[in-house]
């Protein structure tokens, strides 16, 4: 009993002298953070009155900390792309991806490029930001349209 005491008061003082900087922080964000999310267009130009269910139900592109997912036109799962490095640009953001063993797809060897966004670089992608809500990959054949954030109101 007496161990109590002295334990409680040996705590107190780390508490004390521990800077205030030590404590548990939310982590930094990575710099596609405003990317989080899903988005339509970039293949066929965005309806005007698109709802946000319509949206939702068929996303072209997927963000996310780890991973970039896009649509296909001959694929009916979403092709998935891991995020070797994001780098923020003063226009938008650059990713290069890890170097996939990319497979052929249901048409044969040559879908396999479908891994890529149809860009110079299968393993690279730059994102320019065009507003709050849209965003375009220049230079991506396969994107020649800008991509429209999905509301979820």
């Amino acid at each position: 009993m007496r161990l109590m005491p002295q334990l409680l008061a040996a705590l107190v003082l780390m508490g004390a002298v521990l800077p205030a900087g030590s404590q548990a922080q939310a982590p930094a964000l990575p710099p596609h953070a405003y990317l989080f999310g899903t988005w339509t267009g970039g293949i066929f130009p965005t309806p005007a009155n698109l709802s946000p269910q319509a949206c939702l139900s068929q996303p072209v592109v997927v963000f996310t900390r780890d991973l970039v997912l896009r649509a296909t036109l001959t694929e009916q799962t979403l092709t998935q792309r891991e995020i070797e490095t994001a780098r923020a640009s003063p226009t938008g953001t650059e990713f290069r991806f890890a170097a996939t063993g990319a497979r052929p797809g249901l048409l044969g060897p040559g879908v396999a490029a479908a891994a890529g966004f149809g860009c110079e670089d299968p393993d690279s992608l730059h994102v320019q930001r065009r507003g709050e809500n849209e965003i375009v990959f220049p230079g991506c054949a396969d994107f020649p349209n800008p991509l429209v954030r999905c509301q979820t109101r």
